[in-house]
């Protein structure tokens, strides 16, 4: 089964990709993590993303594609997998059905711009080992201190509230366009993204025709 899963940053794409993997066996290609990985290495397309994701902005689909196109020809792919991240845009929607990728669901989570903004901005990475807390949902013992390692825990630049803003600003501008889309093709499941994460995972199990 191949799915994409859609919504606004912050809207908890990522922690269900990783249920759904762990239920559908087939791996979940996360394009935010392989940009950041590129940024941590310093590479080319690593300082091009950075400088994206730093403003808020969309990174170009040139760039994006060509990870995806390589990725999704790994043999894990081959009984199928999970799109996180990717197509933003409808010109990559396009893109993708060129190259030929067969799409089964296509998962919109729903959420508010206010819900996004209180998620996103409470998140704390720690500098060290890279775990992840909320302010609220899941505080550090000891406030600015990760519990794993000691080490200080620092917002990310893209989880400032202006880059926030930015990014929410780009995502209806150029993302929402998407639903329109895959609603014409009868792949599109709409899903509340604003319930306790297994609520949001039964249903999307129910959405896409998995038995519980």
């Amino acid at each position: 089964m191949n799915l994409i899963l859609l919504g606004a940053p912050g809207a908890g794409k990522g922690t269900q990709a990783e249920m759904l993997l762990e239920r559908l066996h087939i791996p979940s290609i996360s394009t935010g993590n392989m940009l950041r990985e590129a940024m941590k290495n310093g590479t080319d397309l690593g300082k091009q993303v950075k400088s994206c994701m730093d403003s808020g902005a969309l990174v170009p689909d040139q760039l994006v594609l060509g990870i995806v196109a390589e990725r999704t020809q790994q043999p894990d792919c081959a009984n199928g997998f999970i799109l996180d991240g990717v197509p933003r845009t409808l010109a990559q929607a396009e893109a993708l059905d060129k190259m030929g990728v067969r799409i089964d669901h296509v998962v919109s989570i729903e959420l508010s711009d206010e819900e996004v903004e209180s998620r996103m901005t409470g998140r704390r990475v720690c500098t060290g080992c890279g775990a992840s807390y909320h302010i609220v949902a899941n505080p550090t013992k000891v406030e600015g201190v990760c519990d794993l390692c000691g080490s200080p825990v620092t917002t990310r630049k893209d989880d400032a509230p202006e880059t926030v803003r930015n990014r929410l600003a780009v995502y209806h501008a150029s993302t929402e366009v998407l639903k329109d889309y895959y609603k014409s093709t009868g792949k599109l499941r709409v899903i509340n993204g604003k319930q306790p994460i297994e609520d949001v995972f039964q249903d999307i199990l129910r959405a896409i025709g998995v038995e519980k």
